[in-house]
């Protein structure tokens, strides 16, 4: 029998975000749902839809989801090449726009409209900056982020390098790219994803990312970072997140910012009232800063935009040899 699945395609910042408002997942919470939805049917899809023919490695999208409770307007489970991650700002943010461009959420012509989202690392925010009906930015309100561990010295191919873990709905293993020899520029695109990759696994069983929550545990990704300087409302710097197994963020990450600027506020990099100005590898940029201290962690906020890409339906065909897709990576 023929399968037809429709999607709304968004980017933000070149990082697309696949939105997909009819798989059908099960769970009292957002957090069983993935863990559901791993073992479930939706895995199926995630596949079906992420994946070569319809897709592509650096694919990444969500299900819209029932929230946890009245306190959030929807939930969602985040999707990539490899599963469901716990936390995608990005896709945060993407939402937002969605849910205001497609009257999910009511927002003002001028002003801010709070969109709230129930993901699996909590509770999260996409505020909607509106100017004349139009949508002119989205701020990431993330869940409370900080630094699990600093100074880990790790051996790797490249020689000894000093790897940070942080957390922002996620754990990520971050370091400078001149640390390996690298910088942050597309022609070292492949050397950074076989540097990243190394460096998730070598660090994925490490005591420090083994959190109190196990569904969080394990390193996502690896920041890669080139120092910029500063501007002159705070630091300038530019990075490539490998998330998953080798897929490369082309936006600047959005909890991959976030875990960013809890790291420099613990270490005096980024002070209360500055903006860390961050860019990605193909020159798209968020700003970001502290929004709040809660205890040692901080409430970070990231400033992006989406773009609606277009709307498909794709169709499994009776006798289609690869329903599940592929992957070359």
């Amino acid at each position: 029998m023929n399968e037809t699945i429709r999607t709304e395609d968004w980017h933000t910042a070149g990082e697309p975000f696949r939105i997909v408002t009819s798989t059908e997942t099960v769970g009292a919470t957002v957090a069983e749902r993935r863990m559901n939805a791993i073992a479930g049917d939706p895995d199926r899809v995630r596949r079906f839809l992420c994946l070569e023919p319809r897709g592509h490695d650096d694919m990444y999208g969500g299900f819209v989801t029932p929230a946890d409770d009245d306190g959030a307007d929807f939930g969602v489970l985040f999707w990539h090449k490899d599963g469901f991650s716990t936390a995608c700002g990005h896709g945060t943010m993407a939402l937002g726009a969605w849910a205001v461009e497609t009257g999910r959420v009511g927002a003002p012509d001028d002003g801010e409209a709070i969109v709230t989202i129930d993901v699996p690392s909590g509770r999260v925010q996409a505020r909607v900056q509106r100017e004349a009906g139009r949508t002119t930015g989205v701020v990431f309100r993330n869940v409370p982020s900080r630094v699990l561990q600093r100074g880990i010295e790790l051996e790797t191919t490249r020689g000894t390098v000093s790897v940070d873990l942080i957390f922002g709905g996620a754990v990520y293993a971050t370091l400078a790219a001149s640390s390996v020899g690298l910088t942050v520029e597309p022609g070292d695109t492949m050397k950074l994803i076989e540097i990243g990759r190394e460096i998730k696994w070598a660090l994925n069983a490490h005591p420090a990312a083994q959190l109190a929550d196990p569904r969080l545990s394990g390193v996502y990704g690896t920041i890669l970072v080139d120092d910029l300087g500063r501007t002159d409302i705070g630091p300038w710097q530019r990075n490539i997140t490998v998330f998953a197994d080798g897929e490369v963020d082309r936006s600047p990450c959005g909890s991959g910012t976030a875990s960013r600027v809890a790291l420099l506020a613990a270490t005096g990099g980024l002070a209360d009232g500055e903006w860390l100005t961050h860019d990605s590898i193909i020159g798209t940029r968020f700003l970001a800063r502290v929004a709040e201290h809660d205890g040692d962690a901080v409430i970070p906020e990231v400033s992006g935009q989406a773009y609606p890409v277009g709307t498909c339906s794709f169709t499994l065909a009776d006798g289609d040899p690869l329903p599940s897709g592929f992957s070359l990576r």
